[in-house]
């Protein structure tokens, strides 16, 4: 996919003078050479850092290889101060990582005590404030330290993004859905750039295309990955024109950002304005890697973002919407397993899910706009362009990144799974079970207050989102508490 950096990682050995520095020059390409073999690419930085003199030929060399994340290593105990100065003058995110001792034949001229030095960088990185990653044990084998480093590639990524990231909005946020309306500030700490914009500029923009001759080629690719869920041909054309409006926008827009995504109004006026609901085009333009949050939710195209960099696919934004019946629980026993009722829920939008995650995805109309705005007998018009259909079973992440009303950051995290059961409804819609839903639910969703829209990555990758809210440093990072882990608040007597 497209409109994500490429992360080009460089590992920089460092040793304590009173440590021979071939120990660090041993260990660091015995690193390079276990993240080879396990596909995580890695540029290695020959100088070993014993001085500041030398981090600041590290860093040159970082520069002049293009390195944009930095992994300090630790191959001998290390001098805390030159090692945590080159991290500090480095511009993009920073891990640390030690080594373990190798062999107990080995522990007199051989051994490196990096276990003691990681605690020294720890404080040095406390003394110069500089946020690095540290994975949960920062203690390891060649073969380890290579998956630390794999594990640090998304938070990378993340972190370079956000701050070379725009997010465009058209429209305000609908007073109906006043919980999706979150103060902007915490956005622009981050680095996030916001550009907020009228419906009427696209409206301007959208009618001034109407003749474009790209129209028909967009309208060609729409049938082509519709095929025979192509059930409303007749607005493709509408639809075309808003895709590359939307895209035209952008690119002239961006300005010093390399990376947009949108967050945009999409009903009642849009429907009777430009002719069409516009859910299929996010569709499409997620799965090229650019979200398209509705209602104008702007930390809910964040929260798709995140999840699309974790997972390197396509996610979406979904209302947590309703209830599993228990006749359709009973029905679907064998599937369901061991999940209680209340550990289901259905996610559901009107169509903004990206096909390749439907079991059979339909071009189709708005149920609930038609009823607002058409006459129900006649055949739909100006409320058709949803992409419906059922959720594929998947292994899923569901997750929200959001601001509080006085502007501080909270996000909770579940691994959860799409199930292979009908749901028996309109729109894209999946059964989706969580691991004490119930709870959940109740104690984090609905007690600190978030909004009903909610991400859903396509993979579990809980791990890397939540390393990367401690890089972001969000405080609050909720998760679906087992059974016998009560959250504060919840009765003991239950």
């Amino acid at each position: 996919m497209t409109n994500m950096p490429k992360v080009k990682m460089g590992i920089v050995a460092v040793s304590r003078d009173c440590f021979p520095s071939t120990l660090s020059e041993k260990r660091r390409k015995a690193v390079v050479a276990a993240a080879k073999a396990a596909n995580v690419p890695l540029t290695e930085i020959t100088t070993i850092v014993e001085n500041e003199n030398h981090a600041m030929e590290a860093l040159a060399q970082l520069q002049k290889n293009g390195c944009n994340a930095l992994v300090v290593y630790l191959g001998n105990f290390g001098p805390e101060g030159p090692e945590t100065m080159l991290a500090q003058k480095f511009t993009g995110p920073v891990m640390f990582a030690a080594a373990a001792e190798e062999t107990g034949e080995n522990l007199v001229q051989g051994r490196g005590d990096a276990y003691c030095g990681m605690l020294n960088a720890s404080y040095n990185l406390g003394l110069r404030k500089v946020n690095a990653y540290i994975p949960e044990y920062p203690v390891g084998t060649a073969e380890e330290v290579a998956q630390m480093i794999g594990e640090f590639m998304p938070v990378a990524k993340a972190i370079i993004a956000l701050g070379k990231l725009k997010i465009f909005t058209f429209g305000p946020r609908p007073f109906d859905f006043l919980a999706c309306n979150a103060p902007i500030k915490p956005l622009f700490d981050l680095g996030v750039e916001i550009q907020e914009n009228s419906e009427l500029d696209l409206y301007a923009k959208y009618t001034a295309n109407e003749k474009d001759p790209r129209i028909k080629d967009v309208v060609a690719d729409m049938e082509k990955e519709l095929g025979k869920g192509n059930k409303q041909p007749g607005v493709l054309t509408r639809l075309a024109q808003l895709e590359i409006t939307l895209l035209d926008w952008a690119e002239a827009n961006k300005g010093a950002s390399e990376y947009f995504i949108f967050a945009n109004k999409c009903w009642p006026a849009f429907q009777t304005q430009f002719g069409m609901v516009p859910c299929y085009v996010n569709s499409r333009l997620a799965s090229r890697g650019i979200p398209v949050s509705c209602e104008t939710d702007i930390y809910g195209a964040l929260t798709e973002y995140l999840l699309q960099i974790t997972t390197d696919l396509p996610a979406t934004l979904l209302d947590i919407n309703n209830t599993v019946p228990y006749d359709l629980v009973e029905k679907n026993k064998k599937i369901i397993g061991n999940y209680k009722a209340n550990d289901l829920f259905m996610g559901f939008h009107c169509g903004n899910t990206p096909i390749c995650h439907l079991k059979q995805g339909e071009m189709k109309y708005q149920l609930i706009m038609n009823r607002l705005l058409e006459d129900p007998k006649k055949d739909p018009d100006i409320t058709r362009g949803t992409l419906e259909g059922q959720i594929k079973p998947s292994q899923v992440t569901l997750f929200r990144i959001q601001s509080t009303a006085d502007c501080e950051l909270r996000s909770y995290i579940a691994h959860a799974e799409t199930l292979d059961v009908d749901p028996c409804s309109f729109g894209g819609i999946g059964i989706i079970a969580v691991p004490e839903m119930a709870r959940f639910y109740r104690h984090v969703l609905v007690g600190k207050r978030y909004p009903h829209h909610a991400g859903l990555g396509f993979g579990h990758v809980g791990k890397a989102l939540f390393s990367i809210m401690k890089m972001l440093g969000v405080k609050d990072v909720a998760y679906n508490q087992p059974a016998n882990v009560l959250y504060c608040g919840e009765n003991p007597f239950n």
